[in-house]
């Protein structure tokens, strides 16, 4: 119970220290100065720079300024000074009216700060008022029976000063029947009364003139002035007496002029014209005279403008009934303005902070308002909002005014502008709100670096490329602003083969364009890899990085390099063996060949352009691979020269040459004779234009060798003909004419045999054949026709070729069978 006790206490301490502390800090903002009305402008009120412990260069380097609302500006600071100023004149009585004391507040800000601190400046009065009566003649009737001691109220004079400049007493000018009597009533007003001090004779003296003079206390005094007429009339002895003495109404501020307010109502008991009671205004404002409407014979009094409870809210008048007979009663009005809503809030924006940086941080001030309502009550009070999905939020300040802090980050690059409704509602009843739109700019801070749209990139270039040629373009994009988003590309520094890379390749630093410094060599390196920066023109920059592989594309730029056979160095001449045993399809050697470029471009190809003997030799033509077409024949030379050409798939084709020579031998001694003579050609044109010759002098050398063998033979064969006829005529003699057919049969025998005579170089080996011959229309017999053994002729046989028929003759045939 005790440990409870002793929290409660300390919590009490707590709380009391926090609202003491804030009473003080409140006293601690509030400046106080005075100054007389009427003062000229830029009369010095306070140095207020002083005051608020500032030099007088940081007033403008602080933004240091009034903000006021709903009135002309009073006062001013002089920068230069550090005082605070009048800025124009100063009439008390109209700031104040009959108050006592005139406070004037407003607030100083400190805008690098956004502090405020309250200044009250007293107006004190000087005497720059008369008093002044309401009107300057006046009628006052008194009945001639009217006993001494009688009074009549005379009117009040009103001065708008206060204190002792305000009315201090009256005086009524010397005579011998009136005198003055002041009252001075619970609120401290005084009321002159006119006393009658000796009787009154009509017939004597029927008017009497007077002057009542009202003064102040001021130094020098001033005075006002009213002059009274005194009628002396008939006997008359009631006067109007009000159904009650105070009238008291509440009217709210929004009737419309003509509204009836109240009735007053004075009764008589006199009868004629000293009956009939009259009424008006007795005493009465000058601002509240043309604001209300009083008939004379009615008492009703109604609105003749519109009722404002902000400018008054409550109204005092007297109101004087007077019959025929002079006699007047008086009774007081008392009319209340009833606050209704029908002012909306009022937004003023004392300070705005805009542009602000994206990198504000968070509570930071970005907007001082005022929001006030000049209803009262709960009309009056005024409630601010903004919408909850902006990065701000609004707090109460001082009194009525508001701050808008951020409670996020700003981020320009997604909202580089806001615009801030501001809604001010009032809690009357129906509410009545007020918005107002501030516009915020975001200023851009480099925050962001440049992005690439990829994370790396492929370039393809063919090789052999102009030098100077673009290549590719990259592109950053930086969400930022002005100077900020200002790209600037550029190459890191790397090396390629030993060399600089920016030897090899350049980009434009403004447009991002890769341009190629010299001729890429696929065959050289295949690939560049580097990486791009792009730097803004931030402060400080900021820089992203991006690769960007360089693949060179291969052209048929390489002609086949020939690998085997391989021209020797030392003069002789390379040569293949190939067995005259070799069968068809037999490996003689393998033409091995490559070409530095890849793809297509290097897929090679092998034909056999030229051979000496055409149709001995093949060319595999993905393999390169020489191989017999044929077997080999005694008759094929030693020596074969070939020529295969090697070509690829390029566009266009490239191709190279090469000769092959090989010997056809079965072993190595055999050839060794030959392969002396054989010489390597000095130059592969000079060679085949001597091929060319030489097979030209030998093609017309057999033609002409041809032309004379068949001339030869003809003639031969002509002769050889006129042999045989005469031979077989006398052979034939003696022969039965029944076995032959004649002359004319043996020609058909002879058309109707053939032969054939094979020779060759070695005359041992050389044999006829004579194969089966045709019989047709011959008389030899079926036995011997069954025969059909060649004739060989033998190294013995003796017969001269020119002396023997080759044919024998049908005697020597038919000898044989």
């Amino acid at each position: 119970m005790a440990a409870a006790t002793n929290r409660l206490y300390h919590r009490g301490l707590v709380l009391l220290c926090l609202f003491l502390g804030r009473l003080w800090e409140t006293g601690a903002n509030q400046i106080r100065y005075s100054v007389p009305e009427e003062t000229e402008k830029g009369s010095i009120v306070g140095n207020i720079s002083k005051d608020l412990g500032l030099e007088l260069r940081e007033l403008a380097e602080r933004g240091v300024r009034i903000v006021s609302r709903g009135r002309m500006q009073l006062f001013a600071l002089n920068a230069r000074s550090g005082s605070l100023v009048t800025a124009g004149r100063i009439d008390r009585e109209e700031l104040c009216a009959q108050s006592a004391r005139c406070l004037v507040n407003f607030k100083v800000l400190i805008e690098d700060r956004v502090q405020l601190y309250g200044i009250e400046i007293e107006v004190t009065d000087i005497n720059d008022n008369n008093p002044k009566f309401q009107v300057e003649n006046l009628e006052v009737k008194v009945n001639e029976i009217s006993a001494p001691g009688t009074r009549y109220p005379l009117p009040e004079a009103v001065d708008p000063d206060v204190g002792l400049n305000s009315l201090q007493n009256y005086q009524l000018s010397s005579n011998h029947h009136f005198s003055l009597d002041v009252q001075t009533g619970d609120d401290g007003t005084m009321n002159p009364e006119l006393v009658l001090e000796r009787a009154l004779d009509r017939e004597e003296e029927a008017a009497h003139h007077l002057v009542l003079i009202a003064s102040d206390g001021g130094k020098p005094p001033r005075s006002g002035t009213v002059h009274i007429q005194v009628t002396v009339l008939d006997t008359n002895d009631n006067a109007p007496v009000f159904a009650q003495p105070i009238y008291r109404v509440k009217v709210p501020e929004n009737v419309p002029p003509g509204t009836l307010l109240l009735t007053v109502s004075a009764s008589d008991p006199d009868e004629g014209t000293n009956g009939e009671v009259a009424y008006k205004f007795w005493k009465i404002s000058e601002k509240q005279s043309p604001l209300f409407q009083l008939n004379e014979d009615t008492g009703e009094i109604s609105t003749a403008k519109s009722l404002d409870y902000e400018e008054c809210a409550f109204y005092e008048m007297e109101i004087q009934a007077e019959d025929g007979g002079g006699l007047k009663g008086r009774a007081k009005v008392c009319i209340s303005v009833e606050d209704v809503n029908d002012n909306r809030p009022e937004v003023i924006i004392t300070s705005l902070f805009s542009p602000v940086r994206e990198d504000t941080p968070r509570g930071t001030v970005i907007v001082l308002f005022n929001a006030h309502d000049r209803d009262s009550g709960k009309n009056g009070q005024v409630v601010c909002s903004i919408e909850e999905i902006l990065p701000f939020q609004l707090e109460k300040s001082v009194e009525d005014y508001y701050r808008l802090l951020t409670v996020q980050n700003l981020d320009r690059e997604k909202t580089s502008e806001y615009n801030i409704t501001v809604t001010a509602t009032d809690k009357g009843m129906p509410p009545l709100s007020t918005e107002i739109h501030i516009t915020l700019h975001v200023v851009d801070i480099n925050d962001n670096p440049p992005s690439f749209s990829q994370t790396s990139y492929s370039v393809y270039l063919p090789e052999n490329n102009l030098r100077g040629t673009s290549i590719f373009s990259v592109t950053a994009h930086d969400p930022d602003s002005n100077e900020n988003a200002r790209v600037i590309y550029s190459l890191e520094e790397d090396t390629i083969q030993g060399a600089p890379l920016s030897s090899y390749v350049s980009i434009n630093s403004d447009t991002g364009v890769l341009y190629a410094l010299r001729s890429f060599d696929y065959e050289q390196f295949r690939d560049v890899q580097m990486q791009v920066r792009a730097s803004d023109s931030g402060d400080p920059p900021l820089s992203s990085n991006v690769s960007l592989s360089l693949f060179v594309l291969d052209q048929n730029d390489n002609v086949p390099e020939i690998l085997y056979p391989a021209l020797p160095t030392d003069g002789s001449t390379g040569v293949e063996l190939a067995p005259r045993s070799a069968q068809p399809g037999y490996l003689v050697t393998k033409v091995v060949a490559v070409d530095r470029d890849s793809g297509q471009n290097a897929w090679l190809s092998y034909r056999l352009l030229k051979a000496s003997e055409p149709g001995l030799f093949a060319v595999g033509l993905h393999t390169g691979e020489v191989r017999t077409a044929r077997a080999l024949l005694d008759r094929d030379a030693l020596k074969q020269s070939l020529v295969v050409a090697v070509q690829d798939h390029g566009q266009p084709p490239l191709s190279a040459t090469v000769t092959l020579t090989v010997a056809v031998a079965d072993s190595i001694p055999d050839v060794l004779a030959d392969l002396g003579s054989l010489e390597v050609p000095a130059h592969t044109e000079a060679s085949d234009l001597t091929l060319y010759l030489v097979v030209a002098v030998a093609a017309v050398s057999c033609i002409f060798l041809a032309f004379v063998i068949v001339l030869l033979a003809l003639r031969l064969r002509r002769w050889h003909m006129s042999r045989l006829l005469q031979a077989s005529g006398s052979g034939l003699v003696g022969v039965p004419a029944s076995q032959f057919v004649g002359v004319d049969g043996v020609r058909a025998f002879l058309q109707t045999y053939s032969h054939e005579v094979s020779l060759t170089a070695d005359s041992r080996k050389s044999h006829v054949i004579f194969p089966q011959p045709n019989y047709a229309d011959t008389l030899i017999s079926q036995e011997s026709c069954e025969k059909s053994e060649p004739l060989c002729i033998s190294d013995d046989s003796r017969f001269p070729i020119e002396d023997t028929p080759l044919v024998p003759s049908a005697r020597d045939l038919v000898d044989t069978c």
